[in-house]
C-alpha cells in the first residue's frame, strides 16, 4: 500500500510532469486554450499511459531488449488509436479541437520515459499506479494552465461566463479579456508563472520539513551548535580518545627499533 501511495504522490506532487520534469511541453503549450482541452488531453494521455504501463510491465520478460522500443512504440500506437476512435465518437467537438495532438500522444515522452524507466523493470501493480500518478500529475497541469488562461483570456472557466464582459456599443461596463492569454505567448507566460508557484511552495515545503539536529562531525563525534550527550556519544567519544592515544605510542614503537640500530653501530 505504501508503494502505491509513492506512485502517486510521486508523480502528482514530487516528478509532476508538467512542473517539475517539464515533459510534455508540445501538447501542454498547444491545447491549454481552455480548461476543458486540458482535462480531455490529460485524461486521454492518462488512459494510454496507464494500459501502456500495464501491457509492457507484462510483457518485460518476452518483449526481446533489442527491440524493445519499437515494441513499446506498436503498443503505445495501438492504445491511442483505440483513444482516438473513442473520442471521435462520442466527444465530438473535443476530439476537432485537440486535433492533431491525439495521434502525437504516441511519441509523448513521458509515455516512452515511464515504459522504459519503470514499467520494464517493475511488477504490474505497481506500474499501474505510476501511470495512474504520472497521469494525473499531467492532467493537473494542463487542467490548471488552461484555467487560468481561459480566465485572463476569455473571462470563462470550462466554458461557463465567469466575469461580464464590457460591452462597448451599449457602454457596459465588464471584464476585457486580455486575448495574448488565448495565444502562444501566454501558454509560456502562464508555464512560467504557475511553476515559480510550485517551486516556492516547494521551498517553503522544505524550509518547515528540516531537521533541526545538524550532522555530526566525522572526527570529534560533536553536533554543530549543541552538546553530544547519551551512551552512544559515550561510546564514540571514548574510541576517539583510545585512537588518539594509541598513536603516539605506535610512533614511539617504531621510533625504538631505528634508535637501538643507532646504539649498536656506534658501539661497534
Amino acid at each position: 500500500m505504501n508503494k502505491i501511495a509513492e506512485r502517486l504522490v510521486n508523480g502528482i506532487i514530487k516528478e509532476n510532469p508538467t512542473f517539475v520534469l517539464m515533459l510534455g511541453m508540445c501538447p501542454t503549450m498547444a491545447v491549454t486554450t481552455s480548461a476543458i482541452n486540458g482535462l480531455g488531453m490529460g485524461l486521454s494521455t492518462t488512459l494510454v499511459l496507464v494500459f501502456s504501463n500495464l501491457l509492457i510491465s507484462i510483457l518485460r520478460n518476452i518483449i526481446p531488449n533489442r527491440v524493445r522500443v519499437p515494441a513499446y512504440i506498436v503498443i503505445v500506437a495501438s492504445l491511442v488509436t483505440v483513444v482516438q476512435f473513442l473520442l471521435q465518437g462520442f466527444v465530438p467537438s473535443l476530439y476537432a479541437s485537440l486535433g492533431i495532438f491525439i495521434p502525437l500522444i504516441v511519441v509523448n515522452c513521458i509515455i516512452l520515459g515511464r515504459a522504459e524507466s519503470y514499467a520494464s523493470k517493475n511488477p504490474v501493480l505497481p506500474s499501474i499506479f505510476d501511470g495512474v500518478g504520472m497521469g494525473l500529475g499531467f492532467t493537473f497541469g494542463l487542467t490548471c494552465i488552461g484555467i487560468v488562461r481561459e480566465i485572463l483570456g476569455a473571462g470563462q472557466i470550462f466554458g461557463f461566463q465567469l466575469l461580464p464582459l464590457a460591452d462597448a456599443a451599449t457602454g457596459k461596463a465588464g471584464y476585457t479579456p486580455i486575448t495574448i492569454f488565448v495565444l502562444a505567448p501566454g501558454a509560456f507566460i502562464v508555464l512560467g508563472c504557475l511553476v515559480a508557484v510550485m517551486n516556492v511552495l516547494k521551498v517553503k515545503a522544505a524550509r518547515r520539513g528540516k531537521p533541526m539536529v545538524k550532522y555530526q562531525s566525522a572526527v570529534s563525534g560533536e553536533a554543530e551548535g549543541c552538546e553530544n550527550s547519551g551512551p552512544e556519544a559515550d561510546k564514540l567519544k571514548a574510541a576517539t580518545a583510545s585512537k588518539a592515544g594509541s598513536a603516539p605510542e605506535k610512533t614511539a614503537d617504531a621510533v625504538k627499533p631505528a634508535d637501538d640500530q643507532k646504539k649498536e653501530e656506534q658501539e661497534g
